[in-house]
C-alpha cells in the first residue's frame, strides 16, 4: 500500500480533511499533520520541522510516494501595516516549509516515482503575505515538477478558488456563489476529486502547472 502525507489537517470541513478520504478510497496509507493535530503533529515554521515529519512518516510507513501541501499560515493585512515579523512567518510556513518538504520527499521517494500537490491561492491585496509567500510557493512547486522529474516525481500547484470551509459569512456566501459560473461554491470533494487524479498513475502525466480547479470562477478575470 501506497503512502500518501497531507499537511495542513486541522480545519474541520476543510480541504485537506476532504481529500484524506478521497485517497484512503484509492487504497492509499493516509498519513496527516498539523500544527498540534493530525497523525503526526508538527510545527512548519521550523528548519527542522518539515525534514523531522517526512523523516518520521517514511520510517513508520515506508517511503511516501504522494505529499500534498495543504497547510497554510494567513493573517490578512496589506503593505501598510503586515510587519516584518508577520511577513516571515507566512514565508517560514507557506513558502519555506513546502521547500523543506518537497525536498525531503524526493530524498526518500521509492523508485516508482511520485507525486505532489500544493494548494494554492490567487490572493494579494489586502491579504498581502499570505498572497506573497504562495505565489513563492507556486514557483518552488513548478520548479520542483522541472528538477524532480528524472526521479520520476510530478509536481503541480491547484488552485481550488473560493471554497466555503466555513470561514465565510453570508453576504461573503452570497457574492461568491452570485460569480460562480456553475450557479455553487466548490467544496472540499470537489478538490479531493482533482487531488485523487494528479496522484495517481493516470495523472502523473500532468506536471508542472498550475491548475485552477474552480469551476470557472477565475474565468472571470
Amino acid at each position: 500500500m501506497r503512502t500518501a502525507l497531507i499537511t495542513g489537517i486541522a480545519r474541520t470541513g476543510g480541504i485537506a480533511e476532504g481529500i484524506a478520504p478521497r485517497l484512503r478510497a484509492d487504497g492509499w496509507n493516509v498519513v496527516t499533520s498539523d500544527l498540534d493535530s493530525g497523525d503526526v503533529p508538527c510545527d512548519l515554521a521550523t528548519s527542522d520541522g518539515p525534514p523531522s515529519l517526512v523523516a518520521e512518516v517514511s520510517r513508520a510507513h515506508g517511503p511516501i510516494s504522494a505529499l500534498v501541501l495543504s497547510h497554510a499560515h494567513d493573517v490578512e493585512s496589506g503593505i501598510l501595516d503586515t510587519t516584518a515579523e508577520s511577513f516571515d512567518r507566512h514565508v517560514a510556513v507557506n513558502a519555506r516549509a513546502s521547500l523543506l518538504l518537497l525536498a525531503a520527499f524526493a530524498r526518500q521517494v521509492p523508485e516508482s516515482g511520485g507525486a505532489v500537490v500544493a494548494l494554492t491561492s490567487d490572493h494579494t491585496t489586502g491579504n498581502l503575505p499570505y498572497g506573497a509567500s504562495k505565489g513563492a510557493l507556486d514557483r518552488i512547486v513548478i520548479s520542483a515538477a522541472r528538477e524532480l522529474g528524472p526521479r520520476g516525481i510530478s509536481a503541480n500547484v491547484l488552485n481550488p478558488g473560493p471554497i466555503d470551509t466555513g470561514w465565510m459569512d453570508d453576504g461573503t456566501r452570497a457574492a461568491l456563489t452570485a460569480a460562480q459560473p456553475l450557479g455553487r461554491l466548490g467544496t472540499p470533494p470537489d478538490i479531493a476529486e482533482v487531488v485523487a487524479f494528479l496522484v495517481s498513475d493516470a495523472g502523473r502525466w500532468v506536471s508542472g502547472q498550475l491548475l485552477h480547479a474552480d469551476g470557472a470562477f477565475s474565468a472571470r478575470f
